[in-house]
């Protein structure tokens, strides 16, 4: 178990929690969930000890251990990818190594076996038999592949990397578990495997997540942080979004029905109080009036964008055909004969573990990579609007304001300050933030300004590489929303499970040797036994 008391943090004169108290016990999974500068992150890192309050304390129970998902993807490079996950359990990592290290002395002393002999108690304890098994089993769940196993951090790619540091977050059956984003650069297989292994984690689990499938597969519990507190509510992230919808209906609601009974009560006043017949009825209701009062309803932290993408022209039967698309990237074939067609108002999600592949595949059909072979061809009245994984170029080198940023990519007769303000508005950059420099955006504001030129452009068909990375809850809500209602022709990736569900209407599975192509939802597409057959046949 883990509690806090009392725990207020602030930086200078801005309170991000003030006198928190809450309790996180075992058997509970906890979804900390806030907009993007609430301080989700930062209320793990009070938990894990790593900042310190201003006010208030954090107490473990005793001999409970702690775990917590490391951010610092270079901090193992030196290790092999096994000594990686087995650091997860530090007292049992030292256990080995000091074993190791007496054991290899070449004049053993009768002091030395002694102390071996404590070492080898403590380590069969600890289960340290079955470590090496126990790791295995989490890294091959994670789609890390057994000739990986014992190969230098220094030599994995960023997602292989993620995936090895969640393994030791998990490793060893932490008491409590602590998750910052765990989902991040997982593929859609590697989540599912973690959403079981969680469901079935008999211990404290405290997780940050943007991935809204996720949350309510894994949470018990949902810990909002908002209005400068941290409330708790029983039940998974769907629970509580309808809750607190709700109740901020009901209250404004009730706020309209009192605002009404204090007008007429000030009407009967106003018009009685001068007649003498009328003067004790008038007082009476001065006394009610004066006992009536309106709900305070605080201004949540929460912002919601304007999604709404629309086409300026329908496309015609003609859209999109590939034939043969072959790529090969470092000497590795990440797209092999691939052969499709797109039809219109289709929204198709590329699936598969290989991220590259589906990145190469979007940047052949955009004309920024040449394909090794095959072809495709695009109809003449398809317009098409791109959202790159890797959005540096636009922002990186550019010191114009949001409003020049945006200029040029606005229609003829829409490049006035106002027309660009309110297109800005809407992905809510309000005001002076709009003036700011382009190079200074963080990567949701980026990706907030990537979303803003797509909808300026009115095209019919859009091309979406991992749009929801970086985003918060509440953009990508507003996301999801915009392309469900979108009536062009949509083909994307993402790791969201949500996002690509509501969505979706086709499936596209970029495998080793082809590609499985199926008329259905994720969902279906997950559930398809026949697909599973495929699958093993083109791998």
């Amino acid at each position: 178990m883990i509690s806090v008391n009392g725990v207020t943090l602030q930086y200078g004169g801005r309170v991000l929690f003030k006198d928190v108290n809450a309790t996180f016990t075992p058997g509970n999974c906890y979804g900390i969930i806030g907009a993007n500068g609430a301080g989700k992150s930062t209320f793990l890192k009070i938990l894990s000890g790593d900042i310190e309050p201003n006010k208030g304390e954090v107490v473990i129970a005793p001999g409970k251990r702690l775990a917590v998902l490391k951010q610092d993807h270079f901090e193992f490079d030196d290790f092999d990818v096994m000594s990686t996950v087995l650091y997860g359990h530090k007292r049992l990592y030292d256990i080995m190594k000091e074993k190791e290290a007496l054991y290899s002395k070449p004049d053993f002393t009768d002091e030395d076996g002694i102390k071996v002999s404590e070492l080898e108690g403590e380590f069969a304890e600890l289960d340290g038999w079955n470590a090496e098994s126990d790791a295995a089993i989490l890294l091959n769940g994670l789609g890390i592949s057994t000739e990986l196993h014992y190969a230098t951090m220094g030599t994995l790619t960023g997602t292989e990397k993620v995936k090895v540091l969640l393994a030791q977050a998990l490793f060893g059956n932490p008491d409590i578990l602590l998750l910052d984003e765990p989902t991040n650069h997982l593929d859609l297989q590697s989540v599912r495997w973690l959403e079981n292994f969680l469901m079935n984690f008999e211990n404290t689990v405290v997780v940050v997540s943007h991935d809204r499938h996720f949350l309510n597969k894994v949470c018990t519990h949902i810990a909002d942080v908002d209005y400068g507190k941290i409330t708790m509510f029983v039940g998974n992230y769907d629970f509580w979004y309808e809750y607190t919808q709700m109740t901020q209906r009901q209250l404004k609601d009730e706020n309209k029905r009192v605002e009404q009974k204090m007008k007429e009560l000030q009407e009967f006043i106003q018009r009685f109080s001068a007649n003498a017949s009328k003067s004790k009825q008038a007082t009476s209701r001065k006394k009610l009036l004066d006992n009536l009062q309106l709900d305070n309803i605080k201004p949540s932290s929460r912002r919601y964008p304007f999604v709404n993408f629309k086409q300026d022209r329908e496309v015609g039967n003609d859209l999109l055909e590939v034939e043969g698309l072959t790529k090969t990237i470092d000497g590795r074939k990440v797209l092999n004969n691939i052969t499709f067609r797109i039809n219109p108002n289709e929204k198709v999600a590329f699936v598969g573990t290989d991220e590259l592949a589906r990145t190469t595949l979007f940047k052949i059909l955009m004309g920024e990579m040449e394909p090794d072979s095959g072809s495709f061809k695009w109809g003449i009245t398809t317009s098409r609007a791109y959202f790159p994984k890797d959005n540096s170029q636009y922002f990186e080198e550019c010191n114009d304001s949001l409003i020049d940023w945006l200029r040029p990519y606005a229609k003829e007769g829409e490049q006035y300050d106002a027309d660009i303000r309110g297109w800005l508005g809407r992905m809510l950059f309000s005001g002076e933030e709009a003036l700011k420099p382009a190079k200074v955006l963080s990567g949701g504001e980026r990706v907030r300004c990537m979303l803003c030129k797509m909808m300026i452009s009115g095209a019919n068909v859009l091309i979406l590489d991992e749009p929801t990375n970086h985003l918060d809850l509440e953009s990508i809500t507003a996301l999801n929303n915009g392309l469900i209602d979108y009536k062009g022709t949509l083909l994307f990736d993402s790791q969201d499970h949500q996002f690509v569900d509501t969505i979706a209407n086709r499936i596209i599975e970029i495998l080793p040797n082809g590609i499985i192509d199926r008329q259905e939802s994720f969902d279906e597409y997950l559930d398809d036994e026949v697909v599973n057959e495929m699958r093993s046949k083109l791998v």
